[in-house]
């Protein structure tokens, strides 16, 4: 709950007698605190249950996706989310010339069950890629491919536009392999340009500028949860 890590990896934490209450080692399963009284740490670093954040930030183009100082004077999105007070942290990445969604939060518990493919959340692209798509192509791609790291099957391709030097479509995976779009358009010889992603499971960019940001509302949080079988 305090995004340290995941449920099962706290469980390892503390038989491995990583964790303290009030200063005592605590190697048992399921003991009970006061999250307002009792000290909690994790190899000796304190662990404070700060309200959880939940938002929907909308990651321009030429930022890293990570926190802390950039790579080779790369800008990253935590020069972005400075009046966050929250240590919120990004769910997943986008490439540093990708923009769109990104999920932001201190929820270890559901950041872990975004990316965990058994959930299988879509997430949708809008990619401008080189050459026209035909209907026939099209069919094609919906079909799927092989690629190095396996076959990359999407749940729909739609154009969106086209004509002869480049076309617009929208496109969707329920899994996150590395550069998975680009190098699902690449195996038709259709290198994308531009690539957009414009929602994650039920959550949606909408109206939110490059760069900004804004919290979930409480029915996006209550989908997001019911989606990923978490009790509300």
């Amino acid at each position: 709950m305090c995004g340290v890590t995941s449920r099962r990896n706290a469980d390892e934490l503390i038989i491995r007698g990583s964790v303290s209450i009030n200063g005592e080692i605590e190697r048992s399963l399921g003991h009970t605190i006061d999250p307002e009284n009792d000290e909690i740490r994790v190899r000796g670093k304190l662990i404070n249950t700060e309200r959880k954040r939940y938002i929907l930030f909308n990651k321009p183009k030429l930022y890293i996706t990570a926190l802390g100082e950039g790579q080779d004077d790369k800008r990253t999105i935590q020069e972005l989310i400075t009046k966050i007070p929250q240590r919120v942290y990004p769910v997943g990445r986008l490439d540093y010339d990708v923009e769109g969604l990104l999920v932001l939060t201190n929820d270890g518990e559901l950041a872990n069950r975004v990316l965990h493919p058994s959930f299988e959340l879509t997430k949708v692209y809008s990619a401008v890629v080189k050459g026209n798509i035909n209907k026939e192509k099209c069919l094609r791609m919906q079909k799927g491919v092989e690629l190095e790291d396996g076959y990359a099957k999407p749940d729909f391709v739609k154009i969106l536009k086209t004509d002869k030097t480049s076309s617009i479509v929208e496109i969707s995976f329920h899994e996150g392999r590395n550069h998975l779009v680009k190098r699902f358009f690449a195996e038709f010889k259709h290198p994308v340009k531009q690539l957009r992603r414009i929602s994650v499971g039920p959550l949606n960019i909408g109206n939110i500028n490059r760069g900004e940001w804004r919290d979930l509302t409480s029915r996006e949080l209550k989908s997001l949860k019911k989606a990923l079988r978490l009790e509300n």
